[in-house]
């Protein structure tokens, strides 16, 4: 039964609960007085973040589950006086219960107080307190109250004094606040969980399911500005065109109406500033340098100063401050401000916000400013506003493509296509349509349709011979990359054609994105070759470890741009040279990353994955593949989302961490991707199936998937991938007895490596052999896949190399030798945390007679039990008062690494900060 007053959610009931299943779990684990659980907690969290509507999820669980939820809510007028919450406590199904009190207790309980006038506090308290202990007496009780900071102060005593008096009661009090200090000091014991920003995925998805949702730059502009406040998604989202409506009856428009006039100003110059921007700049064209000013809207709880820069408490504050104001107010702001800037980009910046019309001057000096920021999102607005303000149609068609670029590089498609149907209805340059096709072209791939973003570049390619050989060589590329995700032999036959036509380029104006942003050092001679190289080995796999070696080192440095180094680290991937694939990729991904070009990301992100799942680096694995997920789901990509959780459970299969149940994937993903013109993505699937299926010990299971990476006739489903798949084919093939079966596909897959494959190939070849290869041969298979030193580079795939020896050899009474096998395999997949290998190398050694290792001494770790053993590890370090860079020079990961486990742990442990968890760790 759920006692409550009404209260509506402010952001729909249909998103209730998006992004706070942690959160809303931890409460209900509280409610149920799981061991461990705090009886008393404390929900923070700004307006607008979703208080009340965790709240309601809360009352409606706990009492599906048999808990008696009694519910109050704070209100202003209530605060200082009283009883109004208790009121709300004691509804009538409640006050049923009073009969079976004291005289006293219900005399105190039922009064109705008059002014200051009320029962003694000490008497109110031992009153609620005999309630809430009768009620328990049942079943569970949760007492929830909203708002609490508004509460009357005596209500509160009440709780908190229940709370100290019944301890090991099944009664839990969960109260929700803006603020901790306007509460009276809780119970021992309490725990207090902060709600914070809703993740990208879930903003994403609250704000995609609003009436009529915002599409392209301004959708991501909503998400960037609302700061992951679900009230604010709600409220930005509302408008006709694009336009938000103006605040002006919320709450943050009344207490700006209250600001006196000077701080009203400045307000609204801080808010026109934008993020980030020194408050010096703001104090400089307000001409004042008296920080004096800010003091009314500090006390309002509309900004705050944080060393040299203003930040709005709430994001609808500083659009209320904007958008609250008259227009001419707003073109003086920016133009005080762009006097007062000191960086081009900010000076050009507010240029643009004081033009009305066209002005060749302002959108020169946008365009000129779009990349010192190393931002995608940025420059791609930025030129976008700089083709608005272009007076002539050469020169706005121009920045337009610009702006479509910057916005392939972003990874939006609407973005993308709005622009790219803007690019030809000005122009018909050969340049730039080729340009807008490469955009629309990658967009259309990394959403799903190979086809329809294949035929667009073939289209174009005949545009080649009159366009800058860059550009020619960077669509080439582009189809290599299509054909490779395709896996359709069409795209492959085709690769020849478009590069013939691309090495013919002999433009005359050189490619102008070439010269900025993520793409800059594309027009190196080495970086030429490289693209190149990389078109030759998709075209023809054979040939990729001499399109590497062909390659040489580029003249002084190294490639300076990341478009560059993912280049470099593709022709590399296609090699199977994983140092320098890594070498590369990882330095490209984080400038990816920190430029916000997941559109150029996404291509080099799965190969990323690919090679560390090989080489065993499964923690850093999963680390990018968490980010990149939230990305692509932020930007709507179902295809890279779909490659994506393949690897991510290709990962817990290797790792061992597997549900009992058959893995989830999310259906409304999967539907929208075409696995026929995607069999990367099926190849990847049918992998991350078949390993799942041989973790369960399911072999009939593992063989099928595994077999649907060849076709009938043995031809591979994907021309790279179903090939590094051979050796586990091969495996399930002899474990089913169908080695008779598997042998062709060995020998096609040999004969298609040709006469010099590379040593990962050699090994995995090999390998298969010694499994469905004749068995007088099998011993030197096994002898000749591990002979080569340079195969420990892919320790997870050595490993199962010598598993599989070592039960050779044990079905052969070798049994000494075999034990030195798993003992070597044993240490590896600890090494590297692969527990499926592990567990199966364990077995074997029981089964060759060996001594069983000793079991761990058993450990009370509550919550800590949870985590993985490097979790746990990087958890001991960060409470022993390490920084994420020292923990990583300890761990051998990187910094970025560390700090993306912490946050995926500090959930787990039901904290939020360092403090919380040193506490945690010392007291196990």
């Amino acid at each position: 039964m759920t006692v409550h007053p009404h209260r509506q959610s402010t952001t729909g009931d249909g998103a209730a609960v998006l992004g706070r299943d942690g959160e809303i779990e931890r409460i209900l684990r509280c409610a149920t007085r799981e061991p461990g659980t705090p009886q008393t907690l404390l929900l923070l969290g700004e307006e607008g973040i979703g208080r009340t509507t965790v709240l309601g999820r809360v009352r409606e669980r706990a009492s599906a589950d048999g808990a008696l939820v009694l519910s109050a809510q704070g209100w202003a007028d209530d605060a200082g006086h009283g009883y109004g919450c208790l009121q709300q406590l004691l509804a009538p199904p409640v006050r049923g219960e009073l009969a079976a009190l004291s005289a006293a207790h219900q005399r105190v309980l039922t009064a109705v107080p008059r002014g200051d006038d009320g029962p003694d506090e000490a008497e109110l308290h031992a009153a609620v307190t005999a309630l809430l202990d009768r009620l328990a007496a049942a079943r569970p009780v949760l007492v929830c109250v909203d708002d609490a900071d508004l509460c009357d102060r005596v209500f509160l005593e009440a709780l908190f004094a229940a709370a100290r008096l019944l301890a090991g009661r099944a009664v839990t009090m969960l109260l929700a606040a803006r603020h901790e200090s306007a509460l009276p000091g809780p119970p021992p014991g309490t725990e207090t969980l902060r709600l914070g920003p809703l993740s990208g995925p879930a903003a994403a998805a609250l704000l995609d399911g609003q009436p009529a949702p915002p599409t392209g730059r301004r959708r991501l502009e909503i998400l960037a500005e609302a700061e992951g406040n679900p009230l604010a998604l709600v409220e930005l989202s509302r408008g006709v065109q694009g336009l938000r409506h103006p605040p002006a009856e919320h709450v943050f428009g009344v207490r700006l109406d209250a600001l006196p006039a000077a701080t009203r100003q400045a307000v609204l110059y801080a808010a026109a500033a934008g993020p980030g921007e020194p408050v010096a700049a703001v104090m400089a064209a307000l001409g004042t340098d008296d920080l004096a000013v800010w003091a009314p809207a500090e006390a309002a709880g509309l900004v705050t100063l944080v060393e040299d820069r203003l930040v709005f408490r709430h994001p609808l504050a500083r659009s209320a401050a904007y958008l609250g104001r008259p227009a001419g107010e707003r073109q003086q702001a920016h133009r005080d401000l762009a006097k007062a800037a000191v960086l081009p980009e900010a000076r050009a910046r507010h240029l643009a916000g004081t033009t009305v019309g066209t002005n060749a001057f302002v959108a020169a000096a946008l365009e000129a400013s779009a990349w010192r920021r190393e931002d995608a999102v940025v420059a791609a607005h930025a030129l976008e506003q700089a083709a608005r303000l272009s007076p002539g149609r050469r020169e706005r068609a121009r920045r337009l493509a610009g702006a479509l670029e910057a916005a392939h590089l972003v990874g939006d498609p609407c973005w993308v296509r709005e622009l790219y149907g803007r690019v030809v209805r000005e122009s018909d340059d050969p340049e730039l349509v080729c340009a807008a096709a490469g955009a629309l072209a990658a967009a259309l791939s990394q959403e799903s349709a190979q086809r329809e973003a294949f035929e667009l570049l073939a289209d174009v390619s005949e545009l080649f011979p009159v366009v800058d050989r860059t550009l020619a060589l960077a669509l080439a590329g582009l189809a290599a990359g299509i054909a490779s995700q395709s896996g359709l032999p069409e795209h492959t036959a085709a690769l020849a054609t478009l590069l013939d036509r691309a090495r013919q380029a002999e433009g005359s104006e050189p490619w102008p994105s070439a010269a900025a942003g993520p793409l800059v050092g594309l027009d190196t001679p080495h970086t030429r070759r490289t693209l190149d190289a990389l078109v030759t080995a998709v075209a023809r796999p054979q040939s990729a470890t001499s399109s590497l070696s062909g390659l040489g080192r580029p003249h002084g440095a190294q490639p300076v741009g990341p478009a560059a180094r993912a280049l470099l680290a593709a022709v590399a991937h296609q090699a199977d040279e994983s140092d320098v694939d890594l070498g590369q990729s990882r330095t490209a991904d984080d400038r990816l990353r920190a430029a916000r070009a997941f559109g150029l990301r996404g291509w080099s992100v799965l190969a990323l994955v690919d090679t560390l799942v090989a080489s065993g680096r499964f923690p850093e694995a999963e680390t990018v593949i968490q980010d990149a997920m939230n990305e692509a789901a932020v930007l709507r990509l179902p295809r890279l989302q779909a490659d994506l959780e393949a690897q991510a459970l290709t990962v817990r299969a290797l790792r061992g961490t597997l549900p009992v149940a058959a893995p989830r994937l999310t259906p409304a993903v999967w539907r929208t991707v075409c696995l026929d013109e995607n069999r990367a993505t099926h190849a990847r699937l049918l992998r991350g199936r078949g390993l799942a299926a041989l973790a369960h010990g399911d072999m009939e299971g593992a063989w099928r998937q595994l077999r649907d990476l060849f076709t009938a006739d043995g031809a591979p489903l994907h021309p790279f991938l179903s090939a590094r798949s051979i050796a586990e084919l091969a495996v399930t093939a002899q474990r089913t007895g169908r080695s008779a079966e598997a042998l062709p596909i060995l020998e096609r897959v040999r004969a298609e490596q040709g006469e010099r494959p590379s040593t990962r190939m050699t090994l995995l070849l090999h390998h298969a052999g010694a499994m469905v290869g004749p068995d007088g041969e099998a011993e030197e298979h096994f002898q000749l896949a591990l002979v080569n030193h340079g195969a420990n580079r892919w320790p997870w795939e050595c490993g199962h190399v010598r598993l599989n020896y070592a039960i050779w050899l044990r079905r052969c009474r070798r049994t000494l030798e075999a034990r030195q096998q798993l003992t070597t395999v044993l240490e590896t997949a600890e090494r590297i945390g692969a527990g499926a290998l592990a567990a199966a190398a364990q077995r074997e050694l029981r089964a060759s007679g060996a001594a069983p290792a000793p079991a761990p001494a058993p450990a009370d770790d509550g919550p800590l039990e949870q985590l993985t053993a490097q979790q746990l590890q990087i958890v001991q370090l960060a409470a022993r008062g390490l920084s994420n860079r020292e923990i990583g020079e300890r761990l051998f990961l990187s910094p970025r690494t560390i700090g993306s486990h912490l946050y995926n742990v500090y959930p787990k442990l039901g904290i939020s900060s360092r403090h919380q968890l040193r506490d945690l760790v010392q007291g196990r």
